[in-house]
């Protein structure tokens, strides 16, 4: 995730771009917006994968509390965010905006605890496409939408194969495919409200101040589950470890890469999620796919890049006749 984490992550979202994003263009160095784009999604995605080795030491409560902790920790201080000045409905919509990263971190690392990562980021990339379908309203989604159903219909083991490694495929854990699809609901609500704290507060101010609420949230849920396996010194670097890899580090590539990339080239790009998870799942958990599963991801990624470009082809004016 991504998101969001990432999750799911922030701003991994095909239907807006990151909040508070600032529009002038930055020097970028030798990698260029593409690169950086493609650094922060395999960065989440291997921060993912490192979260789940981290699991059976902190459980999966533990690690969303150490990731939402770390960040916000490193967010308030480049960020230091303006407490002052802001309106009963400013707050309110910052506290929102935590709420659902909260959730949304929370339902999808309780998801991976359970399914393979490439499944569980397939299946959460649901909630950003079924929006992207519903605000777009036009007809040709109806296709797209198609395309995602049969790539989940494979996945639950409808294009039979049963389900091996790890029970990807026809042996899916329902309570598992629950939580990821909750957390695709929640990366949905995600975008909503990043987009409305962007408006509200300047730069990254209340990203900093969402993913603070989204930490005290979870932390006594951390502590309730983990206790003081929390403290120990490995757990807490593996944990700085996750939260810079899911959230610190691809919030600032891509935010960096919206500064000269169109928003539109950015969210296709981060259709390739489910892939790129599904690379991560197999280098660091071993997680293997067959064929069948593999194509279950290329029809969400098929179907969810092609919400974007709808979308986008809608919104270009008409070219008037000479």
């Amino acid at each position: 995730m991504t998101a969001p984490g990432t999750a799911a992550t922030p701003q991994l979202a095909p239907t807006a771009p990151a909040a508070g994003a600032p529009g002038s263009p930055g020097r970028l160095g030798a990698l260029g917006p593409v690169g950086l784009v493609l650094a922060g999604g395999i960065s989440v995605q291997f921060g993912g994968a490192l979260a789940v080795t981290l699991m059976p030491r902190a459980g999966a409560l533990g690690v969303v509390a150490l990731r939402l902790l770390v960040a916000a920790v490193v967010l308030l201080v480049i960020c230091r965010p303006r407490l002052r000045g802001h309106s009963r409905t400013d707050w309110g919509t910052v506290v929102a905006f935590g709420v659902t990263m909260a959730a949304m971190n929370g339902l999808f690392y309780q998801a991976v605890d359970r399914i393979p990562l490439g499944a569980a980021v397939t299946l959460e990339v649901l909630g950003p496409l079924a929006l992207s379908v519903v605000v777009s309203r036009r007809a040709l989604n109806l296709v797209w939408a198609g395309l995602a159903l049969a790539g989940v219909f494979l996945l639950s083991g409808g294009g039979g194969d049963g389900g091996h490694g790890g029970g990807f495929g026809g042996g899916l854990d329902l309570a598992g495919v629950a939580f990821a699809l909750g957390a695709g609901a929640m990366w949905a609500a995600y975008i909503v409200f990043s987009a409305r704290t962007g408006r509200r507060f300047p730069q990254a101010d209340g990203l900093a101040l969402a993913m603070a609420v989204g930490a005290l949230l979870f932390l006594p849920l951390g502590l309730a589950e983990s206790g003081t396996k929390l403290a120990d010194p490995v757990t807490l670097g593996l944990g700085a470890a996750v939260a810079l890899l899911s959230s610190v580090l691809p919030y600032t590539l891509e935010l960096l890469a919206l500064r000269r990339m169109p928003a539109s080239t950015f969210a296709i790009m981060m259709s390739l999620e489910p892939a790129v998870a599904a690379v991560a799942g197999f280098l660091i958990l071993d997680q293997t796919l067959t064929t069948i599963q593999a194509a279950a991801i290329a029809l969400v990624v098929a179907a969810s890049m092609g919400a974007v470009r709808t979308q986008v082809g809608r919104s270009k004016p008409a070219v008037p006749e000479a």
